[in-house]
């Protein structure tokens, strides 16, 4: 009989990811300081370019200073929830496939599902950048002058679970690989999410449309950050409408859980070559 799990067990068990997140972090205060301040500086970093090229020049296509500063601030709260909630190498699942984890997940008395939901709960480890992001983004929607209602705060939640909905999906549907070469395909997951992020932090106004059509289509990455942030901002690029990307995180989750479940039944009847002579990291 299929394993369910209650609403109680599942904050349990969010409960015990989050207790041990804590334990990891504070395991001496010099790491646990060193660690929220190398944290806040590599988000800082990482957004730093476009926003010295945008008060450089004044602009980045047709967006300005204060809208590359929303965006970014966008990406950071973004890259904060990716860290809160994909710490497990849940969301970077082919290495749980690659290294043979898989198994020892589905051996345990709860669904697959909820382990991967709940595995990766770190809300903890990536609280730095979520202080940047919110920090920015106060800054940026100040100096744009925006009016804040609760329909856009509800907007601006549903695009960030969309957006990291994508970024999942992504992962997933790369990871398919894996269940057939489990030892070359190990980290193909985390390559797709690491070219996923400086393409998705990077503002599209101004780029030649047939880039803008490809990297709101064949490759998503302009739907993670980028097209977002100009729907909150009022101008959804290209004529598309606002619910383009939550359509799009909805296509590509459905087809991910798809192409994810039929894998795994190739998966089931071969099993993982870790547990063979030879095997990778037996």
């Amino acid at each position: 009989m299929e394993a369910k799990t209650s609403l109680k067990q599942f904050l349990r068990l969010l409960y015990m990811s989050a207790k041990m997140d804590l334990a990891w972090l504070l395991r001496d205060s010099k790491y646990a300081l060193i660690c929220m301040v190398v944290d806040i500086a590599d988000n800082i970093a990482a957004i730093s370019t476009v926003l010295l090229i945008a008060g450089r020049i004044g602009s980045i296509g047709s967006m300005g200073f204060d809208e590359a500063l929303f965006m970014m601030s966008y990406s950071s709260l973004l890259n904060s929830l990716y860290i809160m909630l994909g710490a497990g190498n849940n969301i970077i699942i082919s290495r749980v496939i690659g290294r043979g984890q898989l198994d020892h997940m589905l051996i345990q008395p709860l669904p697959l599902i909820t382990q991967l939901a709940t595995s990766g709960f770190a809300p903890f480890s990536g609280f730095g950048n979520f202080i940047v992001g919110i920090a920015l983004m106060s800054a940026s929607i100040h100096r744009i002058g925006m009016s804040i209602t609760s329909l856009w705060l509800l907007s601006l939640l549903i695009y960030l679970i969309a957006s990291l909905a994508i970024i999942a999906s992504m992962s997933y549907l790369s990871a398919i690989m894996a269940f057939y070469a489990p030892v070359a395909a190990e980290e193909i997951s985390s390559t797709a999410i690491d070219d996923a992020w400086p393409l998705s932090a990077f503002p599209l106004s101004g780029m030649p449309a047939i880039i803008q059509v490809a990297l709101l289509t064949v490759f998503p990455y302009g739907l993670i950050s980028w097209f977002p942030s100009m729907c909150l901002l009022g101008k959804p690029p290209l004529g598309l409408s606002s619910y383009y990307p939550v359509a799009v995180a909805f296509v590509l989750s459905n087809a991910a859980g798809y192409m994810f479940k039929k894998a795994m039944n190739y998966y089931t009847m071969k099993g993982s070559n870790r547990y063979v002579p030879h095997g990778f990291r037996r």
